[in-house]
């Protein structure tokens, strides 16, 4: 068994969230040995849209909050029906025991990501890490540090908004 965790951008433009899933179908098509599972932080973006398609192959999800109080003080109210619907439909649910979401929390929950996960599919452009922590490209250095084997996401003609 093989468990795919995601990283991914938030600000994935309308028509790249259509490539995106295309993508993610052919790499869990891949997917031949036992039970697929994937674990999402269904954050608005590349989070949800790995974790909607992993549902619609089969597979079984595995939901990582970063905090308890994620849902109420980061979730947008455009997303809300999306991230409840995963919530309702993930297998699991994991929420870190960080009161508040910040980047402590996000750090822990990508470190939680690539702890549970065998590969990391990463919605990812290419651009370095912000300084932030946290971020996309902070995580696939994680899991580059760390020997995990990355699907790196970014199909011609991708884009991001702004």
């Amino acid at each position: 068994m093989t468990t795919y965790a995601v990283t991914g951008h938030m600000d994935l433009t309308d028509e790249t969230v259509g490539l995106v899933r295309n993508a993610l179908r052919e790499v869990f098509a891949t997917h031949t040995e036992g039970e697929l599972v994937g674990v999402s932080c269904i954050a608005a973006g590349a989070d949800s849209v790995f974790a909607e398609e992993l549902l619609a192959m089969g597979g079984r999800l595995i939901v990582v909050l970063p905090s308890g109080d994620y849902r109420q003080a980061k979730v947008k109210p455009e997303h809300a029906p999306t991230f409840d619907r995963l919530v309702a439909a993930a297998a699991e649910v994991v929420v870190l025991p960080h009161e508040n979401a910040n980047r402590q929390a996000y750090e822990a929950a990508n470190a939680e990501l690539l702890r549970r996960g065998d590969r990391l599919v990463a919605v990812w452009d290419g651009t370095p890490p912000s300084g932030k922590g946290g971020g996309t490209a902070d995580t696939v250095e994680l899991a580059q540090a760390e020997g995990l084997a990355i699907d790196v996401v970014w199909p011609e003609g991708a884009a991001r908004r702004g």
